[in-house]
């Protein structure tokens, strides 16, 4: 995001020239997708007449969007700040958990509460009393920056739906373990504050290195003071509407036309009309088919099918967009039809695309026909069942799962080893910059109490693990563990499939609950690590709430653990009424959408690599032991796009990003093409055309119109599911808008029914297995 201020709150003195500055630094931030140091003391553009590095960051990009000053008096923790603070911890976690089961699902996102907090804040600050409860004054004046970004953090942490709640939805689901709150509950904390810990422990390299400077959050940071400036870098304080007067109309807007595709006119979410003109033809339907098909009608008219599982295309740089792009168009709509059309894997007796695994009668894969009472596999009762087949896009994208592995490490070594090398020296010894000279000034939270956040989590992960049958050793928690705190960069998924695959086969539970804490906490600890340096900038000072001591820590610890506390628990709360209130919960025809999806993807998983294992799925001579050949294919790669970057450096070839290409497409399944190829289109309009030809107006608008369809969409589609949906157990308009053709012609075809090219008769697959 483009959005910059000048520190000292002072225009520039030109429009045009701030655009072509922001257009510079705005391409060279966007290539940093991690917390990749970015040594910029060697560069030639940097002049020091310009600014005097002891009073200011060394590095543009802070300096462009995060102010050099800071006011030790400006109130932070406060009683309305903990309150929107909490609120949201509630309201966002909740929602995000009821769409997540939902397809297609919707993510609202901490940036939402960003933004509304704003005027929520400035309206308490004008209509509630100046009254003190408990010595704690209730309206404590303006509403300020640093409460902002407090209410924003505690939004953030706990905002998606945590991994633990798969877990629990799959043992439900898929082995029949309805275990009690208490085991859901500790197993949700344990996952989510690990993670917490290793981020605190962490924050002197990840967070306080003035080169750590996590790109995401400048954007954050820019917005807050563009929110509380008023002011709009390269267009001052005028040039249309304000954001908040456009987040409202793209918010009532987004809402509103959700109607149509949510309830009156389902047609325009799937918009297959290729489909409709052929419903038979098999093939038409497998190419252009949105449910069990590659995509290729392109377009919808439901923003929430852009935006399902990818995230919103506004939110993302075209150069990252044009890679996920290419490596869907290769990938899914060339090699995959090859593959299938080949009969590759017995690929035509199942539909080219689907979310769930099969047996050899093109039937659902029954795990309870080889698997004990215990949920361990039973090998004779394998033996006599079936193998297990994916279809020919789930299989692709494992094969590019195992390529973003090997790429991922080539491409960092190839393009960043330098630069890992300077950082690993300077963040040990690295001087502060003004930012940590400033936050000197406030107590830093001591070890220790990560230590106990520690200590107590892992307390909840044994007693989850020992007091409930999980087939899972405390050696092996414990070896997840330590892949977390091994990988600076989370490492992919599969990794700790592949692992726990080998050390534990046949055990579906323990490999669930091995890839959680192996992957989601080193994850978690980024995710805190980023809202730690989000603190950072904002100067976030001690506690005054809690505890009125001088010594008293920072805010950012209190504020992060409750809101985790909260939302996990009001997660878990959401997803139990669901599966007790909701008819046909996770069932593939469940008529209200909530066929759970990412549950369907991750119990297939569970069967792939817990119960039936790696070994006898991709070792020689077994069916998909071609994909391993991925592994290499990630590896070379890379080392093709670096040879070409170095004879030709200015070429549009130095866009070239193999593990964006690899792992960009990987979320099919859940997702189908309905979310990719129009995700593709949106970005293309709006960060490529619109970015280049109106500059001003995307830097004031694109992330807010992003902000106001989510949260537009996810109050329509709460609306339309508690007014017209749950009600008389879904019978409004049974007979009239129900049963309309605008309703149904996407489900009379091939595609929506999930057919294969050949009709079984008796099995498929090999004789042994």
């Amino acid at each position: 995001m483009s959005i910059f201020v000048v520190p000292d709150d002072k225009h520039f003195s030109s429009a045009s020239s701030i655009d072509e500055k922001l257009e510079r630094e705005k391409e060279d931030s966007e290539k940093q997708v991690y917390a990749l140091p970015v040594d910029t003391f060697d560069d030639p553009n940097l002049d020091d007449d310009e600014t005097d590095l002891e009073d200011d960051s060394p590095y543009p990009e802070v300096r462009s969007a995060v102010a050099n000053t800071d006011d030790p008096d400006m109130p932070v923790c406060t009683i309305r700040a903990w309150t929107i603070g909490i609120v949201w911890s509630i309201l966002i976690p909740g929602l995000n958990q009821f769409f997540f089961f939902r397809s297609p699902s919707i993510t609202v996102t901490a940036l939402v509460a960003q933004l509304l907090s704003f005027p929520v804040g400035r309206l308490w600050a004008r209509i509630v009393p100046c009254v003190t409860i408990f010595g704690l004054p209730l309206n404590p004046g303006p509403f300020t920056m640093k409460e902002h970004v407090l209410i924003t953090i505690m939004a953030n942490v706990g905002y998606q739906s945590a991994y633990a709640t798969d877990v629990v939805a799959v043992q439900r689901v898929y082995y029949n373990q309805i275990w009690s709150f208490s085991y859901q509950w500790m197993l949700m904390m344990s996952t989510q504050l690990i993670g917490f810990s290793i981020g605190g422990v962490f924050r002197r390299y990840l967070v306080q290195p003035p080169s750590m400077i996590w790109p995401t959050n400048l954007v954050t940071c820019a917005l807050f003071n563009t929110l509380h400036s008023q002011q709009y870098a390269g267009i001052g304080n005028h040039g249309g509407l304000s954001r908040e007067r456009f987040f409202t109309y793209a918010f009532i807007a987004g809402g509103c036309w959700y109607f149509f595709p949510g309830y009156i006119f389902q047609a325009l979410s799937v918009f297959t009309w290729v489909c409709w003109i052929a419903p038979d033809n098999v093939v038409v339907n497998q190419l252009f088919g949105y449910e069990s098909g590659l995509g290729m009608s392109l377009i919808t008219f439901d923003w929430t099918q852009v935006i399902a599982y990818v995230g919103s295309p506004l939110a993302t740089p075209w150069w990252a967009e044009a890679n996920v792009a290419f490596g869907f168009v290769f990938f899914f709509w060339f090699l995959t039809p090859v593959l299938y059309y080949t009969n590759t894997w017995y690929a035509k007796n199942m539909p080219i695309s689907s979310r769930t695994s099969y047996d050899n009668t093109g039937g659902a894969y029954n795990v309870s026909r080889i698997i004990n009472d215990d949920a361990t596999l039973n090998l004779t009762m394998y033996t006599n069942y079936s193998p297990l087949f994916l279809s020919t896009t789930f299989a692709v994208a494992y094969g590019l799962s195992f390529a973003s592995i090997t790429s991922t490490i080539v491409h960092t070594l190839l393009y960043f080893r330098k630069q890992i090398w300077v950082q690993s020296r300077r963040s040990l010894s690295e001087q502060p910059d003004i930012h940590a000279r400033l936050m000197n000034r406030y107590p830093q939270v001591p070890d220790w109490w990560y230590g106990v956040v520690f200590v107590s989590m892992f307390t909840f992960a044994v007693i989850s693990i020992e007091a409930w049958n999980t087939q899972f050793p405390v050696w092996a928690l414990i070896l997840a563990l330590v892949i977390s705190f091994i990988y600076t960069v989370p490492c992919d998924r599969v990794v700790t499939e592949l692992i726990i695959g080998y050390a534990l086969p046949g055990r579906p539970l323990a490999m669930m609950m091995f890839k959680t804490w192996g992957y989601i906490s080193m994850y978690q600890a980024l995710q805190f690590a980023s809202d730690m340096k989000l603190g950072h900038y904002m100067k976030i000072p001690k506690i005054v709430l809690i505890l009125l001591s001088p010594t008293s820590p920072r805010p950012m610890f209190w504020g992060q653990v409750v809101a985790t506390v909260i939302a996990g628990t009001v997660q878990l709360g959401v997803q139990s009424w669901m599966f007790h209130n909701i008819p046909d919960m996770c069932t593939p025809n469940q008529k209200d959408g909530f066929v759970c999806p990412s549950t369907e993807v991750f119990g297939t998983a569970s069967i792939v690599w817990g119960v039936i294992g790696p070994s006898r799925q991709f070792t020689s001579g077994q069916i998909y032991h071609g994909l391993v050949f991925f592994f290499l294919v990630g590896a070379f790669c890379p080392l093709i796009s670096y040879f070409f970057s170095m004879r030709w450096p200015n070429s549009i070839l130095k866009y070239v990003n193999f593990p964006v290409i690899f792992n960009g497409p990987t979320q099919i399944p859940p997702a189908t093409a309905v979310n990719y190829v129009p995700w593709t289109i949106v970005g293309f309009i709006f960060n490529y055309v619109i970015r280049r030809r109106h500059f001003s107006w995307w830097t004031k608008y694109n992330y807010i119109l992003s902000a106001a369809m989510d949260s537009g969409v996810a109050v329509a589609i709460i609306l339309i599911y508690f007014c017209l949906q749950y009600p008389q157990n879904g019978t409004i308009g049974q007979n009239t808008i129900q049963t309309w053709w605008g309703n149904t012609v996407f489900k009379n075809t091939a595609d929506y029914n999930y057919t294969s090219y050949y009709r079984t008769n008796g099995t498929f697959g090999p004789k042994h297995w």
